[in-house]
C-alpha cells in the first residue's frame, strides 16, 4: 500500500528551530517538495534544521539521494541537518549508506528539540 507523501515545515523552540515533518514515502516525487521546504526557511535560521521522520513509511534510493543533496547544500552554507524519529530499519539504512557520518540522529523529535 502506497502512503501519500506529505511535508510540513514548522518552527519549534519559540520559532527559532526549523523542523521539516515528513510523512509517507520519500521517493523521487518528494524531492522538489523537500528541497522547496528547506529553501523556504529563512537563511538566518538554516544553521540547524531537523528532519522529522516519525511518520515516514518508506525511503527508496532516490529519496536517499534527495537527503544527501540536502545535507550537502546545508553544509556548503555552514548549516547542519539532523534526523529525528527514524525507526530501526531506516536508522540501519542511513548507517549502511554512510549518512550517520554526516548528520546527528536523535531517537525522537522531543530529544532533538531538547538539545540546543
Amino acid at each position: 500500500m502506497i502512503e501519500e507523501f506529505k511535508i510540513r515545515l514548522g518552527f519549534e523552540n519559540e520559532g527559532i528551530l526549523p523542523v521539516i515533518h515528513i510523512a509517507g514515502e520519500i521517493t523521487s516525487e518528494a524531492e522538489e517538495e523537500i528541497v522547496q521546504s528547506y529553501e523556504s526557511i529563512p537563511s538566518e535560521k538554516r544553521s540547524r534544521v531537523i528532519l522529522n521522520f516519525t511518520e515516514t513509511s518508506y525511503i527508496n534510493s532516490a529519496g536517499i539521494a534527495t537527503l544527501i543533496s540536502l545535507i550537502t547544500k546545508s553544509s556548503e552554507n555552514q548549516g547542519k541537518i539532523e534526523f529525528a524519529g527514524l525507526n530501526s530499519h531506516f536508522r540501519k539504512v542511513m548507517d549502511i549508506v554512510g549518512l550517520t557520518d554526516f548528520v546527528l540522529i536523535h531517537d525522537s523529535l522531543q530529544t532533538a528539540l531538547s538539545q540546543s
